[in-house]
């Protein structure tokens, strides 16, 4: 005689029988889910560990204004610091299922607060955005004119001149060759040397921008130790 089945659902893989202790536990934990079918609690559930999961990787800035402006509990910040340490796979599994349980047991705004987070650390700054396009014109410029090129070499003095002229140089060729072959309505194609130029022209941006930081950090300590002498 064929044994009869157990009524239940799959929460990561793992079969939650109905009328369970676990299957108890899910339904209270998930707050405010009167109504809701045992495919829905799942879902809900799986989205709230991965939420968990994808909070590992928040930038510490994210997290500390996350902290400073919600009252996330020590608990899930002690759990998500204790994951980052664990190697071990088996281990960092389990560690992940607690962290699923503690974020399950979140207030609703908390969890919309960690996934406004969380987008705006996908989303490029106006600031990456703008360096970007800096970037962009610069190879333009440099392509197209010798002048930008002394341009280029006052602002940045460290670039390795022989490199890039030689990239110039070649990009200069790629597009005349290119320009030849080229249809009506086809897309513009790029060869390496236009890639590497821009990769190169993005790379002094951006450790300018490091090194003008680190001088205001250091301007700032300054400041706060010049503070410190005037009141002692």
């Amino acid at each position: 005689m064929a044994r009869k089945s157990t009524k239940g659902y799959f929460v990561r893989g793992h079969f939650v029988a109905a009328g369970s202790e676990l299957d108890q536990e899910l339904k209270q934990e998930l707050k405010g889910t009167d109504g809701l079918s045992k495919t829905d609690l799942k879902k809900l559930s799986d989205r709230l560990q991965a939420l968990g999961e994808d909070l590992l990787t928040l930038r510490s800035d994210l997290m500390k204004r996350l902290r400073e402006q919600h009252d996330i509990p020590e608990k899930l910040i002690d759990a998500l610091t204790e994951a980052k340490r664990i190697t071990n796979f088996e281990g960092k599994r389990r560690q992940m299922q607690y962290i699923g349980k503690l974020m399950r047991r979140l207030d609703p705004a908390i969890i919309e607060a960690a996934e406004a987070a969380l987008e705006e650390q996908r989303k490029p700054s106006a600031k990456e955005t703008m360096a970007l396009h800096q970037a962009e014109q610069w190879r333009d410029k440099l392509i197209d004119s010798d002048d930008a090129m002394t341009a280029w070499l006052e602002r940045f003095p460290e670039t390795e001149v022989q490199h890039l002229r030689a990239l110039v140089r070649q990009a200069r060729k790629d597009a005349k060759a290119t320009a030849s072959q080229e249809r009506p309505g086809e897309a513009v194609r790029h060869a390496k040397a236009y890639r590497e130029i821009f990769q190169l022209v993005k790379a002094a941006f951006k450790q300018q921008a490091a090194d003008v930081d680190g001088d205001d950090n250091e301007a700032e300590s300054g400041d706060d130790a010049a503070d410190m002498d005037n009141r002692d």
